[in-house]
């Protein structure tokens, strides 16, 4: 459904987007994350036929974005960041002003507003003048103007940035049921939204595409690192310096309070150590309150291969 092949977007000297490719397959949501200044919003503005690139190719349901824009546009819902709003109109006004855009019929204006108004929760706010919205209500305008049209695919640009927890919530739960009927590309800066909502990730950093798939399977690769954490009644050298002295153990962090020493463990991929320090608390005479081993979570990957990247471009 979406096709990028050897992307590349400069801003004079500066490199936003550095020849990048990736595909996207019907239907599902897929997660495009990355830190601040990563190309995240760059890449989905070329997609969406905002931008164009400095040199490669991409295509959206067949049809090239450089070529074929307006078919492009058609089949596509986008919703930007910032999302453009004319607030001295209404949302009825302004939502039938867009179909008019898009070549809708009355009829199916009238239907499609009935529609996206139910589905984005602006019923009672559909009379209302868009300056008097909200952050988060125009938000839900924007949402509601990106899917109106029906499109094959649905380029989301932080969608719920501004929304309370509850709005996130509803919305999360609308753009999953949006990935039964449509593809869905999204960028979010909350990780714990992509989670539970992507079925795959991609993840941009310093313009480059620097992992890609499940969040299951990304945490999988950081797994083999996951620590070990304790909680120890006992002199926090000594329990430190015996924590490091276990075998395969590569780090080991401690602090101390109220005479508890909470020590994490970092060993060897693939190596537990619990039974190991179990055992060396139960020699000392220590008390132990808490033996537990740290799941990996996407933040810890996403932290990881960021900053790896990082480091590899300003070398």
């Amino acid at each position: 459904m979406i096709q990028v092949r050897n992307l590349t977007k400069r801003y004079g000297s500066l490199l936003a987007v550095d020849n990048i490719s990736f595909d996207v397959e019907r239907g599902g949501v897929v997660g495009f994350l990355g830190p601040n200044g990563a190309g995240k919003t760059t890449t989905l503005r070329i997609l969406s036929c905002y931008h164009p690139a400095t040199s490669g190719s991409a295509s959206v349901a067949g049809f090239d974005v450089f070529k074929n824009s307006m078919e492009v546009r058609r089949r596509v819902g986008y919703l930007p960041e910032s999302t453009p709003l004319y607030s001295e109109m209404r949302v009825r006004e302004y939502l039938n002003f867009r179909g008019k855009l898009r070549g809708m019929s009355h009829p199916q204006r009238v239907d499609a507003i009935r529609r996206v108004t139910d589905r984005c929760w602006l019923g009672e706010f559909v009379d209302r003048p868009i300056g008097q919205l909200s952050k988060g209500m125009r938000q839900r305008v924007g949402l509601a103007d990106a899917i109106m049209h029906d499109p094959e695919v649905l380029i989301l640009d932080e969608p719920t940035i501004g929304l309370d927890p509850t709005q996130i919530r509803e919305t999360r739960n609308l753009i999953k049921e949006l990935g039964e009927r449509h593809t869905v590309l999204l960028s979010s800066h909350i990780l714990s939204e992509v989670e539970q909502t992507c079925d795959r990730t991609i993840i941009i950093a310093a313009g480059r595409i620097v992992a890609s798939g499940s969040p299951q399977d990304l945490r999988n690769r950081f797994s083999t690192q996951a620590r070990v954490v304790a909680e120890v009644r006992g002199p926090q050298q000594e329990v430190e310096s015996g924590a490091r002295g276990l075998p395969g153990v590569q780090k080991v962090e401690s602090s101390s309070n109220n005479g508890w020493v909470r020590v994490a463990v970092d060993a060897k991929p693939d190596l537990d150590v619990r039974e190991d320090l179990y055992r060396l608390t139960a020699a000392k005479g220590w008390t132990l309150r808490e033996l537990r081993r740290e799941g990996a979570t996407l933040e810890d990957f996403f932290v990881q291969v960021t900053a790896e990247q990082q480091k590899q471009r300003t070398k």
